[in-house]
């Protein structure tokens, strides 16, 4: 339920910006008259909005102007993070200059706003579950004392979890994002808790196949519904608050690492700690409404005539997974068995070295609404040095270059993360998406299992395997440059012609 809040603002100003105070506006709310010195919303992202300006002669042409603002925000679960920037806003008496640097390049309505922050909060679910065995699987290999190697066939066969996650995204082209986005996210939440019961390591990766299967199918839809949802020149932004989100989610998982380090069985209450995510999926269900272009007229379009762009995503998946997947994954067993951290100690990087990632993520969002393709290819090349240079070095050095690659990489979120929303039809958004996700396992399987098997050798370093992984996304940001479509700012319509409305004919 919204809860109106006020804000009033009275200075002395000249005739100009006594006139100016007494316009309607095109700031983050496009205002219309409602009366004499009245405007309300004619479109914006709050649920309620008026504005009412009194002016009184000061003498010497210049005025006393009054402004009160009386607003209502409709924005669950993240409406105290905008709180202060909101009302700065809002309260200004000058007329703003176009919308603020922390809102979309395009102008949300209230049912927007409120789903994008809806799945955000999905978004921080998802983000946990996904990153639970990445941040614990180095803990439960002491356990069942399995070795470089045996953990990296195990976070191999996790990724057989693609199969079920094409299943169920196809499934959401015929019945609707909503509810299977919903019963995913529950489900991954219980299922991933179980997962901590597992009595070996084998039998950890079986059940978190089935665990992350529908965790992989939330996040999917999490960016198929952001993209359905916004505008053309907001779904950048809305990755980029995904990404954020997902980051926030596993960071939290980081923090509550040390708990793994209590004793052998400890990393299990990290997996426990998934049941937290069920009463934040029951809330967001009486929030989140079905995407507005699946339940828009929409024509069924065969997958004949999309292998251009099916091909072009998913060759982009292999190569990008190749090289992230096992950086990712054996970031902790490197940290641990190289560097000599603690539990303790790799907490603290994580969260010290990933948080500046949301600056690149923001920053990244930004740019990625003038253009995708150059944005994605230097946050690639950029992050895969940064990346590599982290598995090379020791002492402050590390630190430094995991902070430049985490804010740098972070940029390839809102400019790449879009293409598979964007590039297909409403009919076909799921399937598609789901099958590239299986090329895109395919890569992070050949990426682990090539990680563990060449650093499990003599030398039994990380460090010059990543950089022979690093030779995939290096292709991959050449691929970026010379074959993929420009999509800022078109409209999904504009990018997939079957989903456009048909012409009236006229008389």
């Amino acid at each position: 339920m919204s809860r109106w809040r006020q804000v009033v603002t009275e200075a002395t100003v000249d005739a100009a910006g006594a006139e100016a105070a007494g316009r309607p506006r095109a700031g983050l709310v496009l205002e219309r008259a409602a009366g004499e010195g009245c405007f309300e919303a004619a479109a914006g992202p709050l649920s309620g909005y008026r504005r009412t300006v009194t002016l009184a002669p000061a003498g010497t042409g210049r005025y006393r102007v009054r402004q009160v603002v009386d607003y209502a925000v409709s924005l669950p679960y993240f409406g105290w993070l905008f709180a202060f920037p909101l009302r700065r806003h809002l309260g200004r008496l000058a007329p703003p200059a176009g919308l603020p640097w922390w809102a979309p390049a395009d102008r949300l309505d209230a049912r927007a706003a409120g789903a994008l922050a809806t799945l955000c909060a999905l978004s921080a679910v998802t983000g946990y579950l996904g990153s639970v065995l990445t941040q614990t699987i180095t803990f439960a290999a002491d356990e069942f004392r399995a070795g470089p190697a045996a953990q990296g066939a195990a976070l191999a066969a996790v990724r057989a979890d693609v199969l079920v996650t094409v299943a169920l995204v196809a499934l959401a082209d015929r019945r609707g994002r909503r509810r299977l986005l919903l019963a995913c996210a529950a489900l991954g939440c219980a299922l991933t808790a179980l997962s901590g019961l597992a009595p070996s390591l084998a039998a950890l990766a079986g059940a978190q196949v089935v665990a992350r299967s529908f965790v992989t199918a939330s996040a999917l839809l999490l960016a198929i519904v952001a993209a359905e949802e916004m505008p053309a020149g907001g779904r950048a932004y809305a990755v980029s608050l995904l990404g954020m989100s997902a980051a926030l989610g596993a960071g939290a998982c980081v923090l509550l690492l040390p708990v793994a380090d209590r004793g052998p069985a400890a990393w299990r209450l990290v997996f426990a700690a998934a049941l937290i995510g069920l009463p934040l999926v029951a809330s967001a269900a009486r929030r989140l409404p079905e995407s507005r272009r699946f339940g828009a007229p929409h024509a069924v379009a065969p997958l004949a005539g999309h292998g251009g762009r099916f091909w072009l995503l998913a060759v982009s998946a292999f190569l990008f997974n190749a090289f992230f997947a096992p950086a990712s994954q054996f970031q902790n067993e490197y940290l641990r068995e190289e560097q000599g951290f603690s539990a303790g100690r790799i907490s603290l990087f994580t969260v010290a070295t990933g948080l500046p990632g949301g600056i690149g993520v923001v920053v990244g969002g930004r740019l990625a609404e003038r253009g995708r393709r150059r944005v994605g290819a230097v946050a690639l090349v950029v992050g895969v040095a940064c990346t590599v240079a982290v598995f090379r070095v020791a002492g402050w050095p590390l630190w430094a270059w995991s902070v430049a690659g985490s804010v740098v990489g972070a940029a390839t979120i809102p400019a790449l993360g879009v293409y598979g929303p964007e590039l297909f039809p409403t009919s076909l958004r799921g399937r598609a998406n789901g099958a590239i996700g299986v090329l895109g396992r395919a890569g992070a399987v050949v990426g682990l299992v090539s990680a563990g098997a060449l650093s499990a050798g003599p030398a039994g370093r990380l460090g010059p395997v990543m950089s022979l992984l690093a030779l995939g996304p290096l292709a991959l940001a050449l691929l970026v440059l010379t074959a993929y479509p420009e999509t800022a700012h078109r409209e999904l319509e504009d990018l997939n012609p079957e989903d456009a409305p048909p012409a009236v004919p006229s008389a």
